[in-house]
């Protein structure tokens, strides 16, 4: 793992979900120090995670102290600095080879970046929102800092128009009526307006967003190949607004590529179940669950169309 001493804490991008009442918010703060650490990917002071993630100093300190006492963080080599143990690696790399450091996606989203220099996210969905599961930061001179668990708003993000445009306009539809009824008035999205967006996703294959979430921040992002059973993923190449605008062909071309790529990757390593071949986009096995998934998936029309 690569530590990351160039994070301005201050200038991080974020955007936390808003929770149920009734939550545990011991539970929540353990998980959100992980997915902290995740994002700084370096020791980090009491007072830094307290500033970072809003909490009072002494709960931030008893929190650390306790996870370190169960192992799941380690005295950093500073003084007075924690970091996440082994420990917290090992916890959920049994669910799913594609998370792990070696999986085909981790990989290809590495690769990515290295393409482009710029930010590659993994965008799943939660809710109305859409939200970062994985970032590889860019490594460009001029570049963004995407903080791990970001959210975005479904119908007003290019990462969650990138979503949207694997489900169906009726399952659209159900869930604007839902988007809208939580939104303020200033934030209601017209079925019509979004309908169109989502039609020209599907056409071009990808979704192309500049300043509608973050000023001077842009997202381009499009799905990944549709596994049955399991949610919508969907990767997105985040960067300086006016750059990308300059390089949305390019960026798009390199995204496509990857995806197919990635296609490529399960079909041939499969999930033991089956043996799947790809010619030019045929079929594909695996998927985002390290599940028997019987037969090989056919990867449908509509995809190798828009993957082309």
């Amino acid at each position: 793992m690569s530590i990351r001493s160039d994070i301005d804490l201050k200038g991080r991008i974020s955007s936390r979900p808003e929770l149920p009442a009734r939550v545990v918010k011991s539970a929540t703060r353990v998980l959100e120090v992980l997915e902290f650490f995740a994002d700084i990917q370096r020791e980090a002071t009491v007072m830094e995670v307290a500033n970072a993630l809003n909490y009072p100093q002494s709960s931030a300190s008893m929190l650390l102290r306790t996870m370190a006492s169960m192992g799941y963080l380690d005295q950093g080599l500073r003084a007075r600095t924690y970091i996440t143990s082994s420990r917290v690696a090992l916890l959920g790399s049994w669910v799913d080879r594609n998370f792990v450091q070696d999986g085909p996606l981790i990989q290809i989203m590495k690769e990515l970046n290295q393409q482009t220099r710029d930010t590659i996210v993994l965008i799943g969905r939660i809710g109305i929102e859409c939200q970062y599961i994985y970032v590889v930061q860019a490594i460009s001179r001029a570049r963004l800092h995407v903080t791990l668990g970001t959210t975005r708003p479904l119908a007003r993000s290019g990462a969650g128009h990138a979503i949207l445009s694997t489900l169906d306009d009726r399952k659209i539809t159900a869930l604007l009526h839902r988007i809208n009824a939580e939104s303020a008035p200033d934030k209601i999205v017209a079925r019509a307006e979004l309908l169109k967006k989502i039609a020209e996703v599907r056409r071009k294959g990808y979704a192309f967003n500049t300043d509608s979430i973050t000023p001077g921040a842009g997202m381009l992002a499009a799905p990944l190949p549709p596994i049955a059973g399991q949610r919508p993923l969907a990767i997105g190449i985040g960067g300086i607004s006016q750059v990308m605008r300059e390089r949305e062909r390019e960026l798009a071309g390199y995204l496509k590529a990857a995806i197919n790529r990635y296609a490529g990757a399960e079909a041939r390593q499969g999930n033991g179940q089956a043996k799947a071949s790809v010619r030019s986009g045929d079929t594909f096995n695996g998927g985002i669950n390290n599940r028997p998934q019987g037969p090989a998936l056919a990867m449908s029309a509509e995809y190798r169309r828009r993957a082309q």
